[in-house]
């Protein structure tokens, strides 16, 4: 087994979601190359050689077993599962993502297809700037001067924008900082499942809704002029005690919360099943309850088109539920959609899951990892 060498490592986008394509970069150097041991912070700057929008820039310290040559062709793999196009034409151009290897340890090498150190690194400061944040006392092979020295004599005076946003060395880190993540959808729509995977792959605390056990449920399906109060008051009472036990106390071995239901969508079903001057005082108590409530840091919203919530509930065989109308689960996905709306401060993450089956399919699954990380990479730190 080759020994383990410090390496460094800078990334570059001004395509599509450029804070994306840096972090999703970072995940496939850790799994592909290395342990990422620290990274930067994000700078904005302007695309430098040519004319483009502007890049987001980070940098990344790698420890890897591989050679300079694997390393570069590994790099240049990611690049293109990223996106990156590279045209035939010599010269600078916008790209989803651009890695280059700044220092390979201490080492000087030149080939035809790659020079270590990278010759421009003195000449940039989109590269020194984040450098000198993981790296500041870390001397140039060559020139004798290290990364803060650098930077002081660059001649490149390009503005550079410190951005608010942070970079993590994988998904289980970024989804901690979330510390509590509600998983919303309609009767059917998956979201006990999906909730329960995330937590068992990235160590959560699993909050699941206790629907089995409510008595009054069957005999809503059969009769819901009559058992829509008793059932959403039932309800309204069992969501308050176990959010209360389960979410008041944080589990030290787990990295974060995941649930199943928001504790909002009480008002969402009972809006739908209550007449008008039942769902008033439902609203009253509700407000009353769950006025100082813990708040999901980000709720998702798997949205199912009503002939797939049909399939799926049928599929799972609950006998109590084979005769829901298509027009109950229709008003219960409007009024979803209008809660979320008229919560725009709220962060709030809709995934249509109508042509996916994240269940049997990991890259559809993995598709919707993704839309729930760039979501949380622009949250406010």
């Amino acid at each position: 087994m080759n020994p383990s060498t410090t390496t460094y490592v800078s990334l570059g986008s001004n395509l599509g979601d450029r804070l994306n394509h840096l972090q999703e970069g970072i995940f496939q150097i850790n799994a592909r190359i290395g342990k990422v041991t620290k990274t930067s912070h994000v700078y904005e700057t302007p695309a430098w050689g040519f004319e483009g929008e502007p890049f987001y820039n980070a940098c990344v310290t790698v420890e890897t077993q591989l050679s300079p040559s694997e390393l570069l062709e590994e790099l240049l793999k990611i690049e293109v599962f990223l996106g990156r196009e590279r045209k035939q034409s010599s010269g600078y151009a916008s790209r989803t993502l651009d890695l280059d290897i700044l220092y390979y340890n201490t080492e000087i090498s030149k080939t035809d297809s790659l020079e270590i150190p990278h010759p421009n690194i003195s000449k940039r400061r989109f590269v020194l700037k984040p450098l000198a944040d993981i790296a500041p006392q870390f001397y140039h092979p060559i020139f004798n001067k290290d990364t803060r020295n650098l930077l002081q004599e660059c001649q490149d005076k390009s503005e550079i924008i410190r951005a608010p946003h942070k970079l993590y060395t994988n998904r289980l880190q970024l989804f901690s900082q979330l510390h509590f993540i509600s998983i919303e959808g309609n009767i059917g729509a998956g979201k006990t499942t999906l909730a329960t995977m995330i937590g068992q792959d990235y160590n959560a605390k699993l909050v699941l809704e206790r629907f089995a056990d409510n008595a009054f449920l069957p005999k809503f399906y059969e009769d819901q002029a009559r058992f829509a109060f008793p059932l959403e008051m039932s309800f309204l009472a069992d969501r308050y005690q176990q959010f209360m036990d389960d979410t008041s106390q944080y589990d030290l071995f787990k990295n974060f919360m995941v649930s199943d239901y928001d504790i909002h969508k009480s008002l969402i079903f009972a809006k739908v099943t209550l007449q008008e001057e039942e769902f008033k005082l439902y609203r009253k108590l509700f407000n009353m309850m769950y006025k100082e409530t813990q708040r999901p840091r980000m709720l998702v919203f798997l949205h199912q088109n009503t002939e797939r919530l049909i399939e799926n509930i049928k599929k799972r065989g609950r006998s109590y539920e084979q005769n829901i109308e298509t027009a109950y689960l229709d008003k219960i996905n409007r009024g979803y959609l209008d809660y979320i709306k008229s919560f725009p401060e709220q962060n709030n993450l809709i995934i249509d899951i109508s042509e996916m089956d994240f269940v049997k399919n990991k890259q559809d699954y993995e598709k919707i990892l993704q839309k729930i990380q760039a979501a949380a990479l622009q949250l406010p730190l």
